[in-house]
């Protein structure tokens, strides 16, 4: 063959075998030449730079979902690695261990982290290795404090928001900064009141210095309820308000629609946590899900522009990813 035809039979060896995906049989048959033949043309066709094979690593469903929600809501997305036939309870587990280690990735000497309280935040503070970090400060982003009359005499409410602080501090060698109010007052008036005493000025203004802030989101809706709907801080007549003005669930205890809104929702003028549009200016704002049903909660989230960092289960993920 001069050097021209056996290029062109190189190319044509090649076009089918590795596009149309013919045997070598096939090729031989249709070419009118010997299978011997074919694997040679082939291999030239290769040395040749006719063909080009380049081999890549498998992108893992984690990571396809990862590089998904980062396109679809401007986010740096972490998805934790759980099966979707693995317990809800170790699909959780996995979010708050990779949310434990994306947070510790985040702080940095002298700085103030801003922290909200319920069951999903216990469970990241809690795998926190610890390690000193000079000069970290922890303050807590809402109040824990139960108003209601049948839980007044019991200190789970306070401890909820002590807890995820002050591990979080003693993780860090830190310094812990508690907000000591209700997680919702009865009266407009008495918060405002409240926010004039020298003492809660002195954390609304930590607040403000936040650079990271690190919390969960709550919804009642589906699965099992969060903590500030299971734990009685809010009565029958505030749950039937909050479903007539189409709330799909909080952050920080501030209660958001699905498409983000969130200031004409009563309960916001007497809750003690920090109002969205505060929490947007703070630099880094880690948001971590640990299960689907929080799904539509977290789209309000994420439409309030309230993330700029996310970690979720692998189930939840996928639920956000294809809009279920």
């Amino acid at each position: 063959m001069s050097t021209s035809f056996r290029e062109k039979a190189e190319f044509t060896a090649a076009q089918m075998y590795y596009v149309q995906n013919r045997t070598m049989e096939h090729i031989a048959h249709q070419m009118g030449v010997s299978r011997s033949t074919v694997s040679r043309l082939l291999r030239e066709a290769r040395e040749q730079g006719i063909v080009r094979i380049s081999v890549h690593p498998p992108m893992d469903r984690a990571s396809a979902l990862e590089h998904q929600l980062s396109q679809l809501f401007g986010v740096n997305a972490h998805v934790a690695q759980a099966g979707t036939r693995d317990s809800a309870a170790h699909r959780a587990d996995a979010a708050a261990v990779l949310a434990a280690a994306v947070l510790d990735q985040l702080v940095e000497p002298n700085s103030i982290v801003g922290l909200a309280w319920g069951a999903t935040m216990t469970s990241v503070v809690r795998r926190l290795q610890g390690r000193e970090v000079p000069g970290v400060q922890a303050v807590q982003l809402n109040g824990a404090v139960n108003s209601q009359p049948e839980f007044m005499d019991s200190p789970s409410g306070i401890n909820l928001g002590m807890g995820v602080v002050e591990h979080f501090a003693r993780a860090y060698d830190g310094r812990a900064h508690l907000f000591a109010v209700p997680a919702f007052f009865d009266y407009e008036q008495t918060k405002q009141a409240l926010w004039r005493e020298r003492s809660t000025r002195r954390i609304l203004d930590m607040q403000r210095r936040v650079s990271l802030a690190v919390f969960g989101v709550g919804t009642f809706s589906g699965g099992a309820p969060s903590q500030v709907y299971s734990e009685g801080y809010l009565s029958r007549e505030d749950l039937d308000q909050l479903n007539a003005e189409r709330a799909v669930g909080d952050v920080c205890t501030v209660f958001l629609r699905g498409d983000g809104s969130w200031r004409d929702i009563e309960l916001n003028s007497r809750c003690s946590g920090m109002p969205p549009d505060v929490l947007r200016r703070i630099p880094r704002r880690l948001c971590v899900v640990n299960s689907p049903h929080k799904v539509t909660a977290l789209r309000a989230v994420l439409e309030a522009g309230l993330v700029t960092d996310l970690v979720l289960d692998q189930s939840t993920a996928s639920a956000l990813a294809h809009g279920r």
